[in-house]
C-alpha cells in the first residue's frame, strides 16, 4: 500500500493513498483514535494493518498538499556513498572525492554518513540555493529504505524482514563543501538538501532489490540504473548498520546513487536556479523539485 503525509485544510494527516484514482483516506478515519505521524504508523503497523481497508470512497488528492512522507524522523537519515560501480568511478575521477584511496575502484566497505531531519523537504518544494556558502549544487537519485522492525546485529539472511517499505530520495549535495570538508556531512546536510517522497510504499508491493532508478534534469535523462547494481545491497547495508546500532521503526536508509550526477560530466554540470530535478523509482513514485533562491 501507499502511505502519505498530507496537509489538508492546514492540518497534517497521515493517509492511505490510491494513486490510480488519486484519492486518499486518513489513517485516523480508518483506525479511530490514531493521531500519530508516519513514524508512529510504522511502529504500530503490525497491529493496525488489518484495519487499513477502506469501506468508503476516498477524498480527492487534489485538495491536499503532499509532504515528505517522513518529515520528522527520530534520528538522522542513514546515507550510503559510492554504492554503484560506475558512480564510484565517476566520483573518483571527478577530483571531488577526498575519501578514495589511490587506485580505488570501489570502497571495501559501505561509505556511511547522515543527513539531519532539517534537510528534509517534500515533493514540489523548492530546494534552496544557499548562494552564500556554495556554488556547486548536484543531484543524486536514491532509493530510500524505511525500517519497520527494530533490531541489532541483524544478519543479511534476515535483513529484509526488517524492511517496512520504500520511498524516493534526492541526496542533494554541495560538491564544493563536500570536497573542502572531506567528511561529507556539511555538504550533504544544508537546509532543504533532502527532498523526499511522495509516498512510502510497503515492501509487499515492491522488490527493492530489483527496481529501476531514473533521474531527469530539465527533461534530460541523466541517471538510469537498477538497484540490482548496488555494490552493497540492502541486506548488507542493514547488517552493517545494525552491527552495534539498533535500527528502529521509522529509520530511513538512502542506498546510494547511480552514475550520471553533475560532477560526472566534463566540465561538471552543476544545478542553477530554476532547474528541475525529476526522480522516478519504479513502483515507488516520482519526486520532482525545482532549484530555488
Amino acid at each position: 500500500m501507499k502511505l502519505a503525509n498530507l496537509r489538508v485544510a492546514g492540518q497534517k494527516v497521515v493517509a492511505l493513498v490510491d494513486s490510480d484514482s488519486e484519492t486518499f483516506w486518513s489513517i485516523g478515519a480508518l483506525v479511530p483514535g490514531f493521531s500519530g505521524d508516519m513514524v508512529q504508523l510504522v511502529q504500530q503497523y503490525p497491529d493496525l494493518k488489518a484495519d487499513l481497508k477502506p469501506k468508503t470512497s476516498g477524498t480527492p488528492l487534489s485538495g491536499a498538499e503532499v509532504l515528505a512522507p517522513i518529515d520528522q524522523p527520530r534520528r538522522n537519515i542513514f546515507c550510503v556513498g559510492k554504492n554503484y560501480h560506475e558512480h564510484a568511478a565517476e566520483f573518483q575521477n571527478s577530483g571531488f572525492d577526498s575519501s578514495a584511496q589511490n587506485g580505488e575502484h570501489a570502497p571495501e566497505a559501505p561509505v556511511l554518513f547522515t543527513k539531519p531531519a532539517s534537510a528534509i523537504i517534500g515533493p514540489g518544494e523548492k530546494i534552496p540555493r544557499h548562494t552564500s556558502v556554495t556554488s556547486q549544487l548536484d543531484y543524486e537519485a536514491e532509493l530510500g529504505v524505511v525500517i519497520g522492525k527494530a533490531g541489532r546485529n541483524i544478519s543479511k539472511a534476515n535483513a529484509m524482514d526488517h524492511v517496512f517499505g520504500y520511498t524516493v530520495i534526492n541526496d542533494f549535495t554541495a560538491r564544493d563543501l563536500q570536497k573542502l570538508h572531506r567528511q561529507w556531512f556539511l555538504g550533504k546536510s544544508l537546509d532543504g538538501f533532502c527532498p523526499m517522497g511522495p509516498y512510502v510504499v510497503t515492501a509487499d508491493e515492491v522488490d527493492g532489490q530489483n527496481i529501476d532508478v531514473k533521474c531527469w534534469v530539465n527533461g534530460e535523462l541523466r541517471q538510469n540504473s537498477n538497484t540490482s547494481q548496488l555494490i552493497f545491497d540492502i541486506p548488507t547495508l542493514i547488517e552493517t548498520l545494525s552491527a552495534g546500532i539498533e535500527l528502529q521503526p521509522g529509520d530511513v536508509i538512502a542506498t546510494g546513487t547511480p552514475a550520471g550526477v553533475g560532477i560526472g560530466f566534463t566540465p561538471p554540470r552543476f544545478l542553477q536556479k530554476g532547474d528541475v530535478v525529476r526522480i522516478e523509482i519504479e513502483n515507488v513514485g516520482v519526486l520532482e523539485n525545482e532549484v530555488g533562491e
